[in-house]
């Protein structure tokens, strides 16, 4: 049987709502990591979701994203304190990203990231975290709530 390529390093299902999930404790076991989150939020307004590395909230976020929805298309360039894995409303969603040499102490990481939605469209996003030392945690947060039953679960990439 083959080995299995993504290896379940945590999996989370909220039973309420929350404004925030962190994982820490993240070994340095492998090159990439994977986050997937399915579910929605708790209202209907658009929401920016974040994501942080190890608790850092500085201006060391560089991203370029495009969006593109029935509406039209849009892109962007920014410096920020996020990443920006997931743009939605009270949809049922699904985002994913990559977090590739998440381990490493002598680079920058990077992440690519999409997400979709039935009426919000498509986001596809690159980041780079201007840090150089290995990511331990994970801190996805929102100004609006995450709906219970809003699923987060990371893997870890087998080289």
């Amino acid at each position: 049987m083959p080995t299995p390529t993504y290896i379940p390093l945590a999996n989370l299902t909220l039973g309420s709502s929350a404004s925030s999930v962190t994982f820490s404790s993240i070994p340095a076991t492998y090159r990439d990591i994977v986050y997937v989150i399915s579910g929605q939020l708790v209202s209907a307004s658009v929401t920016n979701t974040l994501l942080r590395f190890n608790g850092d909230t500085g201006s060391n976020y560089t991203r370029i994203f495009a969006f593109a929805n029935a509406d039209g298309f849009s892109s962007a360039v920014s410096t920020n304190t996020s990443v920006f894995p997931w743009f939605a409303t009270n949809e049922l969603s699904n985002a994913l990203g990559s977090i590739m040499d998440y381990s490493a102490t002598d680079k920058h990481k990077t992440v690519l990231a999409r997400y979709n939605g039935v009426s919000t469209g498509i986001l596809m996003s690159a980041t780079r975290w201007a840090n150089t030392a290995a990511i331990t945690s994970l801190d996805f947060s929102t100004s609006n709530n995450f709906a219970a039953g809003t699923t987060f679960s990371i893997y870890g990439i087998a080289s």
